[in-house]
């Protein structure tokens, strides 16, 4: 147990002398942060018995109903199997163990931590993905592990599709293939710079070779744009938080994409998959994207969208959030 929490505070929690970056635990405020400030504390206090300074300016109850807290929190955590591995777990975890207690003690130590609030949880269907093609689906693809680079913002991903895939095979051109295998030599003969400029031709074509488990996978770029809702643009409110958010589902991760069609910036229009989890859905539950009625018209996406409403979770904490069409329209470059 002591070993789990201690990796987890050392991987995640690094000391900083930038007071100005820190969070009310002295740590800053990203949730993987948070998670391992409380394994850190939890590690502590199997040791010591005592709770971490500071938190009594968050809860109302004496220390050594603190003391009881992180009691039972640390059992909770050594039968939890797997232990919490986000901070949703963390904040599930400690919500289930101090249901019993006072409101303001259970998130006032969740607010310590920085670990989201149990009004803000929500929870995502566990259905698989389709397994034979919705209707309207032109093709599917199963994508090569997701580069966190890639992921442009709250509604956008870059994804790379393997030349062995059914959908890319038949239609990758001579000249890149070609490309490839002699690129692919170059490297055999150390003629670096005969093998860049190989893979330039290859990129320029739009395919690019990459390392996979230290095998050279020919690869073909597909720009997608999560179809049915549209979150917040960059310089939006919120807009930064969407973008982190579908990079922490989506990143290093293979995706299922089924493909409806093509916007008019030659992105592909689709619905995706990520370990089980319906990536829209999570977007729309956490608040971060609105459900774009005018291009979809799926219930179940409107009720989603309902649902972070009524629990004011995301952007919705605001009574009147702009909507990123309105604001698109009102920001055109001239």
């Amino acid at each position: 147990m002591g070993n789990a929490l201690g990796y987890l505070y050392g991987k995640c929690c690094k000391p900083t002398t930038d007071d100005d970056s820190l969070g009310p635990h002295g740590v800053s405020s990203a949730s993987t942060v948070g998670l391992s400030a409380l394994a850190h504390d939890l590690f502590n206090f199997e040791i010591t018995s005592q709770v971490p300074e500071g938190l009594g300016r968050y809860v109302v109850s004496s220390r050594k109903a603190q003391a009881n807290w992180y009691r039972k929190i640390l059992e909770a955590w050594k039968q939890a199997k797997p232990p919490p591995q986000t901070a949703e777990d963390a904040s599930r975890l400690v919500t289930e163990i101090l249901k019993r207690h006072q409101k303001a003690d259970v998130e006032g130590l969740l607010s310590f931590y920085g670990l989201p609030l149990p009004h803000t949880l929500v929870e995502l269907s566990t259905e698989a993905s389709p397994v034979s093609l919705p209707e309207g689906v032109l093709f599917k693809f199963q994508t090569l592990p997701v580069d966190p680079k890639a992921v442009a913002d709250g509604d956008t991903i870059t994804v790379y599709v393997s030349s062995s895939d059914p959908v890319v095979s038949s239609s990758v051109p001579r000249e890149v293939n070609v490309a490839a295998v002699k690129r692919a030599k170059a490297r055999e003969r150390k003629d670096y710079t005969k093998a860049d400029a190989l893979h330039q031709k290859i990129i320029d074509s739009g395919y690019r070779v990459l390392n996979i488990q230290n095998e050279d996978v020919l690869a073909r770029k597909y720009r997608i744009r999560l179809r049915g809702i549209d979150a917040p643009e960059s310089q939006m409110p919120f807009g930064k938080e969407a973008q982190e958010e579908l990079l922490k589902i989506v990143q290093w991760k293979s995706l299922k994409v089924f493909v409806y069609g093509e916007d008019r910036y030659g992105r592909c229009v689709g619905d995706l998959y990520c370990n089980g989890v319906f990536v829209q859905e999570a977007m729309l539950k956490k608040g971060l994207a609105w459900h774009y009625v005018a291009y979809d018209k799926r219930t179940v996406l409107a009720n989603w969208e309902k649902e972070a409403r009524q629990k004011r979770i995301g952007l919705w904490a605001s009574s009147n959030p702009e909507k990123p069409w309105d604001w698109r329209k009102n920001n055109r470059r001239e």
